[in-house]
């Protein structure tokens, strides 16, 4: 065991698994990195991280967060730079929303030196993990939840924050055919949609098998109370572009606040197009599709980045917008973001952390 510069413990793995990962074919979420952060919550206070070998942890069947669901986590990711060099992509945006979940979940925000600082540390420990492939990233998981051994409902008084990571690679191979979901519902007013509960995703998981189950990659999420309105993509913020204009719903209770979607915009403005944040019904879509308006539909997030859409079925009917791969915004997007991420473009919106 040895300690940073920061004053983090270190205990390594005796042998690393490095060497039995496929960089060339990585799936997404498989493969584990040797390393993850730890740290405790008690007596009202988060006590001291430590980077520890990544492996099972014990568990009571008590556990609260297992019986009243008081979990979440984030996700963003590491890049390879041109250099050689490694940098984190928005992790102050990660962090800070992190603690947003905290509060809405009754849980204890963790502060920047064992969220920030610790990753990094983690990231220099596991740094050789970090993949060198075009397109392909480490994937970083911090989480947290409830550690009472207790079934009386309340609020943990002790809690567990664990960071994992591991290497990915490309999350969709091609552009995604979706089914409008008119059943079931993400999320409703006043409800945790806003957050990353780790309960909004059990709660998604039916319609998404179903679709898939229809030869579809996922669902699009519709308002809860008049199922008219476009809400998510499958696990994704969406965007459809009308006229030139590129639409995507307002952030709200419902919808998360994504940390890709709020890039694309920025790059969108950059670009000098139009960017609307407002509601938009699935009827409007469809409508400026039958009228060739909607030249094209994108669903961006941490895995997939920006992924086109290839079409919407909307009970009887297919919407399909007019995409042009090559000179496509989402492939313009996604280029400008890659460019970004590692060092190939000049980063002047401080959204890389340097490792």
């Amino acid at each position: 065991m040895f300690l940073t510069k920061s004053g983090i413990s270190v205990t390594r793995v005796e042998a690393s698994r490095l060497s039995g990962v496929d960089f060339d074919n990585l799936p997404f979420g498989a493969a584990f990195s040797d390393h993850m952060l730890f740290a405790e919550y008690r007596q009202g206070q988060w006590q001291e991280p430590a980077i520890v070998p990544y492996g099972p942890i014990p568990l009571p069947p008590s556990l609260s967060a297992l019986h009243y669901g008081q979990s979440f986590f984030e996700g963003f990711k590491a890049f390879r730079q041109v250099d050689g060099g490694i940098a984190l992509f928005r992790i102050r945006d990660n962090f800070a929303r992190f603690n947003q979940s905290a509060a809405r979940l009754a849980m204890p925000e963790i502060p920047a030196s064992h969220f920030i600082e610790g990753i990094v540390e983690l990231i220099r420990v596991d740094h050789e993990w970090v993949p060198r492939s075009k397109g392909a990233s480490l994937y970083i998981r911090p989480l947290c939840f409830a550690c009472d051994e207790t079934l009386f409902v309340r609020p943990s008084n002790s809690y567990r924050f664990i960071v994992l990571t591991c290497p990915v690679g490309q999350y969709f191979a091609e552009p995604l055919r979706l089914l409008a979901e008119e059943r079931y519902v993400r999320a409703f007013p006043g409800g945790t949609g806003a957050t990353k509960a780790a309960g909004n995703y059990a709660g998604s998981l039916l319609a998404a098998r179903l679709a898939q189950e229809n030869g579809f990659h996922s669902v699009i999420w519709l308002d809860g109370m008049t199922h008219r309105f476009v809400e998510e993509c499958g696990l994704m913020n969406i965007f459809f572009v009308v006229d030139g204009v590129a639409i995507t719903p307002q952030v709200s209770g419902t919808i998360l606040a994504g940390i890709t979607r709020d890039s694309v915009i920025v790059l969108l403005r950059e670009m000098r197009i139009e960017v609307m944040e407002r509601p938009i019904a699935l009827d409007e879509v469809a409508e400026a599709a039958k009228n060739q308006k909607l030249t094209e539909a994108f669903a961006v997030g941490t895995a997939a980045t920006v992924a086109p859409i290839e079409s919407i079925r909307y009970r009887d009917s297919d919407i399909r917008p007019a995409v042009r791969k090559e000179s496509s915004l989402a492939a313009r997007l996604l280029a400008c973001l890659e460019a970004i991420r590692t060092g190939r473009q000049p980063d002047k919106y401080g959204w890389l952390l340097k490792v």
